[in-house]
């Protein structure tokens, strides 16, 4: 009965979205008010990261019955959003009654599905292993349409469309299937792997593709830092995320602070972990520099009640350090865009590999025919990649075929700061400091 008053409440009160372009000089200002209820924040943000807005500012605020936020948003090259017609498309999302419902373009567990297989991967990271997981697709007629891949912390997850080469549909013979399945679970099984590969098809259901990887790489625990040295690599502390966990006694929150380097969709990787980890974000801001990102939120388990122990602590602070460096854009940035075929990517990833390069991230697509696909790379040992073997590899596929766009290891690394929790010092006019008793810092 609650449930069902929870949902006939929504109904009378839809969301209300107002859009301003007037009240902030450098972004354009979305304010959402609505009913609340768990997840609304994550569906708002995931709103607006389908629709590729770069949020600068944000002002959360969900006590009680009610939810009203506020996003500085502006588009890819930094500008405000001026297309009526797209401002009306974002309204129109953002109202939608029926939830905040993903982009299918990026949506996973649309099962079945005419148009595609959707699998998910999960194993052992090395170098060379998606040459080797391409090209046992390719040699079982299965054509990759759409894919992305993630690594970390010595794991690696994949969510990854492929369709028949023969038929251009969906595979849904199960002996072949099983096949799939055995031969990629085989390749994921790195030697002495103390962890189990996995190769499954997508839930039932509709998920947005990025939140299904968080969700991949959680379950296979990939927040347990494993030290660079075993990785063979120096690890570099202060590229790494600060994450500060406090205890707001007087507001009976728990308040998590954190600084990193600013990058697309780093709050919607946040919220979706917090999310998905039963945590209430009730306040919050977001403020991002020309490098920088900082963020503080007060939450609560979906209980009600605050972080309550050591060991949830630490946990909280790992599983958001992992999703904020999940994403960061490693190494070299590659782009490839050329007619597709089959076996494309397997010749590609298999150029890599012979060039002793390992791919950190890919966001693999077709459009029209053609692939447009997005490689981030280092060296095996996860040092930056001579440009001698770069313009090796562009000679060999094309100059024009593969470009390099961008290069995270020349950008200039965030200044470091001390001050935390500095964001949301007038929020609560009561708040001193003896309200806070700082529990632990890890860095």
């Amino acid at each position: 009965m609650d449930d069902e008053y929870a949902k006939l409440i929504r109904r009378m009160n839809p969301p209300r979205v107002v859009i301003d372009n007037d009240a902030c000089r450098d972004a354009t200002v979305i304010q959402v008010d609505s009913v609340n209820k768990h997840g609304i924040l994550l569906e708002v943000v995931q709103v607006l990261t389908d629709v590729n807005l770069v949020i600068k500012k944000a002002y959360i605020s969900s006590d009680g019955g009610w939810f009203m936020d506020v996003f500085n948003v502006v588009d890819q090259d930094g500008n405000k959003i001026r297309d009526k017609e797209f401002l009306s498309y974002i309204q129109r999302r953002l109202e939608r009654n029926s939830s905040f419902a993903p982009s299918l373009r990026d949506s996973v567990g649309v099962m079945p599905s005419e148009e595609h297989t959707s699998i998910e991967l999960s194993g052992t990271d090395r170098p060379g292993l998606l040459s080797e997981v391409c090209a046992v697709l390719a040699d079982l007629n299965c054509n990759v349409v759409n894919a992305e891949i993630w690594t970390h912390n010595a794991r690696a997850a994949a969510v990854v469309h492929v369709r028949d080469d023969s038929t251009g549909c969906a595979i849904k013979d199960p002996k072949r299937l099983l096949k799939i399945k055995e031969l990629l679970c085989n390749v994921l099984r790195g030697n002495n792997d103390f962890k189990e590969a996995k190769m499954t098809l997508s839930p039932p259901g509709v998920t947005n593709r990025d939140r299904r990887l968080h969700q991949i790489m959680f379950a296979d625990r990939d927040y347990e830092r494993v030290g660079r040295a075993e990785l063979g690599r120096i690890e570099d502390k202060a590229s790494r995320p600060n994450v500060t966990v406090l205890d707001c006694i007087q507001k009976d929150y728990t308040v998590v602070t954190m600084r990193s380097k600013d990058r697309p969709k780093l709050l919607f990787d946040i919220i979706c972990t917090l999310t998905d980890m039963q945590y209430v974000v009730f306040h919050g801001m977001v403020n991002t520099g020309t490098k920088e990102a900082f963020q503080e939120f007060y939450i609560r388990h979906v209980d009600g009640l605050p972080i309550g122990s050591e060991a949830e602590r630490e946990r909280v602070t790992q599983c958001l350090e992992a999703a904020i460096e999940r994403r960061a854009s490693e190494g070299l940035e590659l782009q490839l865009c050329t007619d597709d075929r089959i076996g494309l990517l397997s010749d590609i990833t298999r150029i890599f590999r012979e060039n002793s390069l390992c791919i950190r991230r890919a966001e693999i697509s077709t459009k029209g025919g053609k692939a447009v696909d997005t490689f981030y790379v280092t060296d095996v040992t996860g040092n930056p990649v001579d440009p001698k073997i770069i313009d090796s590899i562009r000679r060999q596929i094309g100059q024009s075929v593969l470009q390099v766009k961008y290069d995270s290891t020349l950008a200039p690394k965030p200044r470091q700061e001390t001050t935390m929790g500095f964001l949301f010092g007038s929020f609560f006019k009561a708040r001193t400091f003896q309200n806070f008793k700082l529990i632990r810092s890890y860095s």
